[in-house]
């Protein structure tokens, strides 16, 4: 099997030695090319050339949540097919909430050791993954997670932190979100976002709008994030919604997210947030989220600017995955 290591070495935990050890393992199993993206954008470049070359069989992301991303982008820029090569990834960023929704260690050797384990027994699965369309760009393909209005707006600020020098930490994320929330004090009351579901009435007023393509949304340390709890690889997309922020109602909804969880070992159902003022949808394969003006936009933790009005679709099925 020829693959095509991708490195980002400025991730949050990715090191050289990680990255040689990671290299020394898989080239006794595969025949392995390796290169290390230089410029934001340039792990989409490479996978998308290595799927048009036709000969690579095997894409391997080392690095964050956004490097996965990219090379996702990069697989599927033709769309999904028999001709994609199948994806693995050993998680080095400071997250990593695609590599842990799929089961993966978060330490990148243990991650190494599971994805040759995998590879020996030929176990993969496919995944669906969600699809974002706004005029003027490209469409965006997201692994986890997509947001317009507040959610957008807190990694707009962590990244403008992060252009600044500070390091990537749960805690940034913490404080940016507490920030964000004071200086929102109007949007909070009335949000901006409306969603629009086929064959259904228009939902007005989201403050915070989140769709998620597999749960949980995010982890705090080791502890995972249930705003939608039932949103599955093997699904369509969930959308969870609030629309109002006020200080006691707020309290209250992070307290059931952070008290949400996934599928029992007992076959319960997942419990999610709820309330007078939360939104909730599973499994929806197609819908649009539209801002009065335009409102921070992200996907899989990326800012990609301010738009108003952003359209989403489930793909079921569309890449296959080593795990």
């Amino acid at each position: 099997m020829r693959a095509l290591l991708v490195v980002n070495h400025k991730a949050t935990t990715t090191s050289g030695r990680t990255r040689d050890v990671l290299i020394h393992a898989l080239r006794s199993d595969l025949k392995l090319d390796v290169a290390e993206t230089q410029y934001r954008g340039h792990a989409r470049d490479l996978a998308r050339e290595a799927t048009e070359d036709g000969t690579v069989d095997l894409v391997v992301a080392l690095g964050g949540d956004g490097t996965v991303n990219e090379v996702v982008n990069g697989l599927l820029a033709h769309g999904p097919g028999e001709k994609v090569p199948r994806l693995a990834v050993v998680p080095g960023g400071s997250t990593n909430v695609f590599a842990r929704a799929l089961g993966l260690p978060n330490d990148p050797v243990e991650a190494t050791g599971a994805l040759l384990h995998a590879l020996e027994h030929k176990q993969e699965r496919p995944i669906g993954l969600g699809k974002a369309m706004t005029d003027g760009v490209p469409d965006r393909w997201f692994t986890f997670t997509a947001g317009l209005g507040f959610d957008a707006g807190v990694v707009g600020r962590v990244e403008e932190q992060r252009r600044a020098g500070r390091r990537s930490t749960h805690a940034l994320y913490v404080r940016e979100a507490v920030r964000h929330y004071f200086t929102q004090r109007e949007q909070r009351r009335s949000g901006p976002v409306s969603l629009e579901l086929p064959g259904r009435e228009a939902v007005p007023g989201l403050v915070l709008s989140i769709v998620s393509n597999t749960s949980p949304w995010t982890f705090l340390g080791s502890r995972p994030v249930y705003p939608s709890p039932l949103a599955s690889f093997d699904t369509d997309l969930d959308v969870f919604g609030i629309t109002r922020m006020t200080a006691f109602g707020t309290a209250r909804t992070i307290r059931q997210i952070l008290r949400s969880h996934g599928p029992s070992s007992d076959g319960a159902p997942p419990v999610g947030p709820s309330g007078r003022h939360v939104v909730s949808y599973h499994d929806v394969r197609h819908f649009t989220l539209v801002s009065e003006e335009p409102a921070p936009f992200q996907v899989d933790g990326d800012h990609l600017g301010d738009r108003s009005r952003v359209s989403f679709t489930g793909v079921r099925r569309a890449l296959r995955v080593i795990v």
